[in-house]
């Protein structure tokens, strides 16, 4: 069966770059992980396939992990239950695995990024600046060095354009001392977990980004939790101080665009088909070295 949530009657509430969002009375929504790739905050035109699954499904699984840290705003996964509250999922064939049904939270109006390695922008800042996030960083750091401690590093959570990284005194004028503090921590905390799981599948967890919201007066952990389009995951065995590690993320596919002679504003460039499908194998790589688990046995997967 084809169809859309909007065809069961629910209501369409915002379209991002990759999530489509839909209202379920006042207290719950029902999110969809498309196939969309973006970076440098533009959308491509060509989808990477599987992409939204493992989003997905690396989200539930972070979520089981973290459960001790944090409360989620994750309910299910699971078709079966989503159709309990939306009858006729069950014959939306093609959202299977990629659908999440979550409470509704206020969101904090911040990323939440956590740095345990220098790379990205954090590295571009630091090489000409010496900071991070305009925040003071310890001298002679290269490439995907090892930060003494992790650093909390925010950002703006901009409606449109770019995201604009931002120091911590910057941040709680933005959401209050007090608010800023315990997002901080709950982070950090968060972060050791998920790089201490990360270092058992032989992984570096390098950096990644928390979308935190509030459900009843408390912080939760909401959207995506550590996944190829929120961090940096790197082969353990594989880093090498100066050099720009090989990754299961999406920074490859990044580094590609870096080479194009594109100023980073739409339309982007059209994706070869090799990257295309270099990127699709990198997501599920991502996935099962992680979890240990086949995408394959995953809800939505191709016999």
């Amino acid at each position: 069966m084809s169809g859309t949530l909007a065809d069961l009657g629910l209501s369409s509430i915002h379209s991002g770059k990759v999530r489509e969002l839909y209202a379920l009375g006042d207290d719950r929504l029902v999110m969809v992980a498309s196939d969309r790739i973006s970076a440098f905050d533009v959308v491509m035109a060509e989808p990477i396939p599987d992409k939204g699954r493992v989003l997905t499904a690396m989200t539930a699984f972070w979520c089981a992990e973290l459960g001790d840290a944090a409360r989620g705003s994750l309910l299910s996964c699971d078709p079966a239950v989503i159709d309990e509250a939306v009858p006729g999922f069950a014959g939306l064939t093609e959202l299977h695995g990629r659908t999440m049904l979550v409470r509704r939270a206020e969101m904090l109006p911040l990323e939440c990024i956590v740095r345990g390695y220098l790379a990205g922008q954090a590295w571009e800042e630091y090489r000409v600046a010496g900071t991070i996030h305009h925040m003071a960083a310890p001298e002679g750091l290269e490439l995907a060095s090892r930060l003494p401690t992790p650093m909390f590093t925010p950002s703006t959570k901009a409606e449109e354009g770019h995201d604009e990284n931002i120091d911590l005194a910057t941040a709680a004028g933005i959401v209050g001392e007090a608010r800023l503090a315990e997002a901080a921590s709950l982070c950090l905390k968060l972060f050791a977990a998920a790089s201490a799981r990360a270092a058992a599948a032989g992984l570096i967890l390098a950096d990644t980004k928390f979308e935190l919201g509030i459900v009843d007066g408390r912080l939760v952990l909401c959207d995506e939790v550590v996944t190829p389009d929120s961090s940096r995951l790197w082969p353990a065995d594989e880093v090498v101080v100066g050099q720009t590690p090989p990754a299961f993320d999406k920074q490859p596919f990044r580094d590609w665009l870096s080479g194009q002679d594109w100023d980073r504003t739409p339309p982007p460039p059209t994706l070869p088909d090799e990257v295309v499908a270099t990127t699709s194998a990198r997501y599920q790589a991502a996935y099962e070295r992680m979890t240990g688990r086949l995408l394959s046995d995953w809800y939505g997967g191709r016999a």
